[in-house]
C-alpha cells in the first residue's frame, strides 16, 4: 500500500510536467515541426538516461523474451503516436484536440484488463468515467465544438493519436514492470532519436534543429526537461500503482493547463468548464485516495 501511495505521487508529478510540457510542445511543433520536436525531446532523454542504463544494455540485447519485445513494440507505438499527436496539435485547435485525447485513458484501462488481467473496482471505474467527462468539459472551451466535433480540423488525427498513445501508455507500464522505468524510457528514447534523426538527415534538416535550439534554449530546454520527467515519473507510477489509475491521474494534466490560464493569464472559464474542472478535481482526489 505504501508503494501504491508513492505511485500516485509519481502520477501527479507526470500530470504536472505534462501540463507545462504540452503547451511548449504545441509552440515547438508550429515553429520547428513535428520531427524536430520529437528529436530534441528524445535526444535529451537518451543522453541523460544513458549513465543509468549502460550496464543493462548488453543483457537486454541478448534477451528475446517478453521484456525485449514489449519495450521494442512500445517504442514503435510511441513513434507513430507521438508524431500523430504532435501533428494534431499543429493542425488543430487545442480546444478540439485536448478533449479527444481523454480517450487515452479507457484505451489503457482496456488493454491492462485484457492482457494483464488487471481488474479495477466498480468504484474506480466509475470515478475514471467521471474524470474523463470532467476533462472533456474543462478542455472544450467552446460548446460549439460538440456539434461538429469530429469535423473540426485535426480531430480525426487526434482520435488516432489518442488510441495509439493509450496503447503506448499501457506498453510503457508493462515494459517498466518487465525491466525498470528508467531503462524502458532510455530504449524508447534511443529508438525514437534514431528514427527522427534519420528522417531529418534525409530531409537535410538535422543541422537546423541544433541551430534552433541554440536560438531558443530556454523554452525548448524547458520543454525537453518537462516531457522527459513526465514520462519517467509516469513509468514509475505504473510499476507501483494499477496502470488504469496511474494513466487516469497522469492524463489529468489538462487541469493544470486550465488552472494556469485562469490564475496567470486571467482567462475566463465558461460554466461548463467550471463544472468540468470541479468534477475532474474531485474525481482525481477520490480516485487517488482509493489506494493511498
Amino acid at each position: 500500500m505504501v508503494s501504491a501511495s508513492i505511485g500516485i505521487i509519481f502520477a501527479f508529478v507526470a500530470m504536472l510536467c505534462w501540463g507545462f510540457g504540452d503547451f511548449l510542445i504545441q509552440r515547438s511543433t508550429r515553429r520547428l515541426g513535428d520531427w524536430e520536436t520529437l528529436f530534441l525531446i528524445t535526444l535529451f532523454g537518451t543522453i541523460i538516461l544513458f549513465p543509468f542504463s549502460f550496464s543493462k544494455i548488453g543483457s537486454f540485447l541478448e534477451s528475446s523474451g517478453v521484456s525485449f519485445w514489449v519495450v521494442i513494440i512500445a517504442s514503435g507505438a510511441m513513434l507513430v503516436a507521438a508524431i500523430s499527436e504532435f501533428e494534431s496539435l499543429r493542425r488543430g485547435k487545442i480546444t478540439v484536440v485536448e478533449p479527444i485525447w481523454s480517450m487515452e485513458i479507457p484505451m489503457s484501462v482496456f488493454l491492462a484488463f485484457i492482457i494483464l488481467n488487471e481488474k479495477l473496482s466498480t468504484g474506480s471505474l466509475l470515478l475514471i468515467a467521471l474524470l474523463i467527462v470532467g476533462l472533456v468539459l474543462v478542455s472544450a472551451r467552446e460548446t460549439s465544438h460538440f456539434k461538429k466535433f469530429f469535423l473540426e480540423k485535426g480531430a480525426i488525427l487526434a482520435l488516432f493519436a489518442a488510441l495509439g498513445m493509450g496503447a503506448t501508455n499501457f506498453l510503457v507500464g508493462w515494459g517498466a514492470r518487465e525491466t525498470d522505468p528508467i531503462f524502458v524510457n532510455f530504449v524508447m528514447n534511443v529508438i525514437l532519436t534514431f528514427g527522427a534523426g534519420l528522417f531529418l538527415l534525409a530531409k537535410g534538416r538535422l543541422k537546423q534543429v541544433f541551430y534552433d535550439f541554440k536560438n531558443n534554449p530556454y523554452s525548448l530546454g524547458t520543454m525537453v526537461i518537462a516531457d522527459n520527467v513526465a514520462w519517467i515519473a509516469f513509468a514509475f507510477a505504473m510499476t507501483l500503482a494499477p496502470i488504469g489509475i496511474a494513466v487516469a491521474l497522469s492524463e489529468s494534466y489538462i487541469i493544470i493547463a486550465v488552472l494556469l490560464g485562469f490564475f496567470i493569464n486571467k482567462e475566463r472559464l465558461q460554466i461548463h468548464q467550471k463544472i468540468g474542472l470541479a468534477l475532474a478535481i474531485v474525481s482525481a482526489i477520490i480516485l487517488s485516495s482509493f489506494i493511498v
